[in-house]
């Protein structure tokens, strides 16, 4: 007999979220790899779990972590995997081990429950029979524009993660690429007390976040991109001026004004190269 690696979703704000389950699931364990062990110390002393042990396994010792899990597998024990809030391994540590535990041909589970990419999505408004999740976009440089050009570009509706002190200039880098028109969801504060869901356009958000001090971790849905119809040529040189004069490169603008104008890329391209660096 072999122990079960499982992955246990925590409560993103509101401890009512917690199931039973869950409690029931991380009482059985030898140990539970989690990110704060204060943080999730609280959790289990409000859900009555004692007597279980608590290990770090975040983004720093999360690989280190893995022969001691692997050990407690091998010998029967099941091991569980929690994050601060919501479901391991998205955007959060947890898919080192469950690929760790795999590859050996161990059980790997799930209990089930929140997670903020879901509860936004289908709060927002916006279609969500057919969804992309980008997590957290690169921080700088051509991977963060070559993602923002691939973001404009997409078809269905993006979910991301955003920082608080980073939300502006994504909000901002966004209706560069996507257009000002472009409609967006922020939400903040998902379950708790003071839960704060936000329409409008980009540049409306842009104002709104201008307005006051960005609080908690966002999660940020944007409405996919419009069937592109085709444009002449001095309307792809507009977009195409817009886009490099809002910081973009040559790269990501020609991909940016792609999708917006439904215009083929050699003409794009074409027209690129008679704009000035």
């Amino acid at each position: 007999m072999t122990g079960r690696l499982v992955l246990v979703s925590t409560p993103i704000g509101n401890l009512g979220d917690l199931s039973s389950r869950a409690v029931e699931t991380m009482r059985g364990c030898a140990l539970i790899c989690c990110e704060d062990t204060r943080h999730s110390g609280k959790l289990l002393s409000h859900a009555g779990i004692s007597g279980v042990r608590l290990a770090i396994a975040n983004e720093h010792t999360e690989l280190a972590r893995t022969d001691e899990v692997l050990g407690l597998l091998a010998a029967g024990s099941d091991v569980a995997v929690i994050t601060d809030a919501g479901t391991p391994g998205i955007s959060d540590p947890g898919a080192r081990l469950v690929r760790a535990a795999v590859e050996a041909g161990y059980v790997v589970s799930a209990v089930p429950g929140p997670a903020a990419l879901v509860m936004a999505l289908v709060i927002s408004g916006f279609d969500s029979t057919r969804f992309v999740f980008e997590g957290f976009l690169p921080r700088s440089g051509r991977e963060r524009q070559d993602r923002v050009a691939e973001v404009a570009a997409e078809r269905r509706t993006i979910v991301l993660y955003e920082a608080p002190h980073r939300v502006e200039r994504t909000v901002a880098d966004l209706a560069i690429a996507c257009g000002p028109q472009r409609r967006v969801a922020l939400t903040r504060e998902l379950t708790k007390l003071h839960e704060e869901v936000w329409r409008g356009t980009l540049a409306e958000a842009a104002i709104h976040l201008a307005e006051r001090a960005p609080r908690g971790e966002y999660v940020v849905v944007l409405e996919g991109a419009p069937a592109p119809t085709e444009a002449d040529d001095d309307a792809v040189l507009a977009h195409l001026r817009t886009a490099l004069a809002g910081g973009a490169n040559r790269r990501a603008a020609i991909a940016t004004v792609m999708a917006s104008t439904g215009a083929a890329k050699r003409r794009v391209y074409d027209l690129a190269l008679t704009i000035p660096r």
